[in-house]
């Protein structure tokens, strides 16, 4: 997540700020990182930075489908990175 967070801080700042937070999911730790505006799909990580899936987001706001049940069966939500700008 350092070099996420180092490429944001890189580029120029989005409105809304973006943030990425950890959670428990399917008995692991995900990472899910937001987009910076209207129909962008967001990002959910594994702990290895791997893309597991678009949870929302995009045209429809239901991401790419690949993992419906993200919201239904987060847990432990932690704010790991706010953008300072």
């Amino acid at each position: 997540m350092d070099d996420k967070i180092q490429a944001h801080l890189n580029a120029k700042a989005e409105n809304p700020r973006i943030r990425i937070l950890s959670y428990q999911y399917r008995g692991q730790t995900v990472y899910y990182e937001t987009s910076p505006c209207c129909d962008q799909y967001t990002t959910l990580y594994d702990a290895k930075g791997n893309v597991l899936c678009a949870p929302d987001g995009g045209i429809t706001g239901r991401g790419d489908g690949k993992c419906a049940d993200f919201e239904k069966n987060r847990t432990a939500e932690q704010l790991i990175w706010q953008d300072p700008r």
